[in-house]
């Protein structure tokens, strides 16, 4: 395995909790209710500090000088290389918790195998997120039963949410170049053999909360590759003004 595959596979877990946490920012004193808004904002500063956990580690492996905020704010598009359900738009609050439901799940079964891995940073920073992610999963499964079995409406916006966002879930057990390397040497995970489950967990919770299970074979991939949606480059513009407006500030 070269230093390249290492890195590449990083950016492959850290760039999913970067942008989902930056999604998760855009709500604070946005939240249907002051102590969803708290508890939205608390998930989205659980996935930056894991993100700052990765960097750190990624920065290392650089020949040259490099820092974590280099890494977050000085790359372009293409070089991230999170899935493209982490990058989807708050459209409203069912989109919010169906995409973190989608996420939680896999996020906790990977960082389960992770843990295991070979190398011993990667599964330092994994031990300590599981707790952090343990609780994700729980207020997004829980909240997917009060909004599928609650109101009319609510029921509606959720299945609709569901419709929309399940043609993206199946990117995340997609194997990367990097992703086979890193797998090869012991450090990272296999994660086709989590797809199995994380569908059977998935259906569960939908099927308690009352929700239709989507039929569709077709599934959209791209975002591990480099090759985002249309909202990425907003979400960038966001995410990276300051550093890019004055480089180098210092607070």
């Amino acid at each position: 395995m070269k230093k390249e595959n290492l890195k590449q596979y990083i950016y492959g877990i850290a760039d999913n909790v970067l942008i989902l946490g930056q999604r998760l920012s855009e709500l604070c004193g946005h939240g249907p209710s002051l102590e969803t808004d708290i508890a939205c904002t608390n998930i989205a500063l659980d996935l930056l500090g894991q993100t700052r956990s990765y960097y750190q580690y990624v920065a290392q492996l650089f020949d040259e000088d490099k820092t974590e905020d280099d890494i977050a704010f000085l790359r372009t598009e293409r070089q991230y290389k999170n899935v493209l359900l982490v990058e989807q738009p708050n459209t409203h609050f069912g989109y919010v918790i169906v995409r973190q439901f989608f996420f939680d799940v896999f996020h906790l079964q990977l960082l389960q195998q992770l843990q295991n891995s070979t190398d011993e940073t990667l599964s330092a920073i994994a031990k300590k997120a599981i707790k952090e992610v343990s609780y994700h999963k729980r207020f997004s499964s829980d909240w997917i039963k009060r909004l599928g079995d609650g109101t009319e409406e609510s029921h509606q916006k959720v299945q609709e949410a569901v419709n929309d966002l399940w043609r993206f879930t199946d990117e995340l057990f997609h194997m990367t170049e990097d992703d086979i390397a890193t797998l090869e040497s012991g450090v990272g995970i296999d994660v086709r053999v989590l797809k199995d489950k994380y569908y059977q967990q998935v259906k569960e919770i939908l099927q308690e909360a009352t929700l239709d299970i989507p039929e569709t074979s077709w599934f959209q991939k791209g975002g591990k590759q480099g090759i985002h949606s249309e909202h990425m480059g907003y979400l960038l513009s966001d995410l990276q003004y300051m550093q890019r407006t004055y480089p180098d500030m210092k607070w």
